[in-house]
This record gives structure tokens, C-alpha cells and sequence, in this order.
């Protein structure tokens, strides 16, 4: 079983994508154990609550010291024995003690190609408003691992969709989430295949 703890900001439509696929069998021999967002206002908190999966808020507005917020963070993920860390639209910088203690058992979602437009500043809409005012042709999503660089571990695996030339940032944003779902499954599915075939 591979223990999954999803680490959220918004909405949290990744967070969706992934309860779904657990639920409905696309995620073989998983489960979400935890959800830590880094606000309260965060919808992902309701997907938490409907699916009864136990969360936590973790953020600026109740652990303001950085040291303090990691710890906690470090707390929850060990107390539900994480296996593997997911962020999924989460808008904070990981501590580099959570990283040294999940290393290689973190996997983030950006929506570029990365090397392309990604690192500092690029998140959000930003990301799609750059793809536009470069000309680019194609964008699409990536899944990696997190080390202690910005979008900088090594890629998983990569979704790509057509810029059209009558896109704006909201179109292209809604083309390339759906793509973030699809790679984002994709991805944790091969994760716990991988922990099976060594588990055997």
C-alpha cells in the first residue's frame, strides 16, 4: 500500500484528480492519508472533509515561523507514514529539512515544459501569460521530483497540449489542467506499481 500525503493551496482539482483515481482503481494499492494546506480558506479542505480523508492546516496564518511550520509539517507527514509526498498546487517553497527527510519520495506538478518557464516568479497564470508572449508553439504540464531547487528534479513525466492562436492564459490554463490531471495519475499509478514490484 502506498501511502500518499497531498500537499494543497486552492481549489484543489489535482487533489481531486488524485482522490479519483485511488477511489476508482486507476491508483493500484494506495491511499491518501493526510492533506496539508497551507490556508484555511483552501477548497481542497472540503475534497478532505467529503471523502473523509484526515487534513490539516499548515501555513503563514497559525505556524508563522518557517522552522516551526516545517516541523509540523515533518510531524503530520511521519505520524501518517507517508510513503510519498504530492504537491498538488501547493504555492509555498518546501523546507530543505523536508526534502533531505522525503528525498526522492516528493513529486510536484507545474504546468509548463519544463526547463521551460519554470523556477522563481513562474506559478499561476504567470506560467501561460509567458508561454503566449513567447510565441510558443506547444506547452503542457510536467510532473518531476523536488529536490532543493525550484522546479529543478528530475522530470517523471511530461503532458504536452497545442498553443492555439486564439488562446488567452485562462484557455490555455484550462487545456493544460486537464493534461496536469491525466500526467499527475499517471504518474503516481506508476509510483505504486514500482513499490509493488519491490515489495515482491
Amino acid at each position: 500500500m502506498l501511502r500518499i500525503s497531498v500537499l494543497v493551496s486552492g481549489g484543489g482539482t489535482n487533489l481531486q484528480a488524485v482522490i479519483d483515481g485511488v477511489e476508482g482503481g486507476e491508483i493500484p494499492c494506495a491511499r491518501i492519508v493526510r492533506i496539508i494546506a497551507s490556508n484555511s480558506r483552501a477548497y481542497s479542505l472540503e475534497r478532505a472533509k467529503k471523502h473523509g480523508i484526515p487534513a490539516a492546516v499548515i501555513g503563514k496564518e497559525n505556524y508563522p515561523d518557517p522552522e516551526a511550520r516545517a516541523r509540523e509539517i515533518l510531524r503530520e507527514l511521519d505520524s501518517a507514514q507517508t510513503d510519498l509526498v504530492v504537491l498538488a498546487g501547493y504555492m509555498s517553497i518546501l523546507s530543505p529539512d523536508i526534502i533531505r527527510a522525503y528525498e526522492g519520495r516528493i513529486i510536484n506538478i507545474h504546468p509548463s515544459l519544463i526547463p521551460k518557464y519554470c523556477g522563481m516568479g513562474f506559478y499561476g497564470k504567470r506560467v501561460h501569460e509567458a508561454v503566449l508572449a513567447g510565441g510558443e508553439k506547444e506547452s503542457g504540464a510536467t510532473v518531476h521530483y523536488v529536490d532543493e531547487g525550484v522546479d529543478s528534479g528530475p522530470i517523471i513525466l511530461q503532458g504536452r497540449v497545442p498553443v492555439l492562436a486564439e488562446d488567452t492564459a485562462d484557455t490555455l490554463a484550462a487545456r493544460v489542467l486537464e493534461t496536469e490531471h491525466r500526467i499527475l495519475v499517471q504518474s503516481i499509478r506508476y509510483l505504486a506499481e514500482k513499490k509493488m514490484e519491490n515489495e515482491r
